[in-house]
């Protein structure tokens, strides 16, 4: 009896899906035995994998990114109220967080010492800072990292 490609493939469908439980088994008792192979051999391939797709891909990448980062990582809500939230952590007493939030925002110079103020990801000399002193909670300034360092 010669089987034809279709009815080939239609007993391995009826098969599997009548042992699927079984073949569940058997890929998991063959995977724990050949775990550290298949895990050294897929870190490898994703590994080269990954190069030769930053390479083919690179400027469509670094596009991606800056859009995400345009988009997503500079949202005023989030930002505004992760920085009232450690603001008030830190002991800053106010009235109005929002007026206190828009002076910071849109104060461009040091009121110390006139340096032009930056938002930086981690602290420079030139990094914006909200100024208060730490026994009554008054705010004072907003001024550069320097000064506020300065300032003590």
């Amino acid at each position: 009896m010669v089987q034809t490609k279709e009815e080939r493939n239609a007993r391995k469908r009826e098969y599997r899906q009548n042992n699927k439980e079984k073949i569940k088994e058997q890929r998991k008792e063959h995977y724990e035995k050949n775990k550290e192979k298949y895990k050294e051999k897929n870190k490898e391939q994703r590994k080269e994998y990954m190069k030769e797709y930053w390479e083919k891909n690179k400027e469509h990448i670094k596009e991606k990114r800056k859009e995400y980062n345009k988009n997503y990582m500079c949202l005023p809500k989030p930002i505004k109220h992760y920085r009232i939230k450690n603001w008030k952590k830190r002991g800053v007493i106010c009235d109005d967080y929002d007026a206190l939030y828009n002076q910071y925002i849109n104060t461009p110079n040091c009121e110390n010492c006139n340096v032009e103020l930056t938002v930086d990801r981690y602290n420079t000399p030139t990094t914006r800072c909200l100024d208060h002193n730490h026994d009554t909670g008054e705010f004072r300034n907003v001024v550069c990292h320097s000064c506020n360092v300065r300032i003590g």
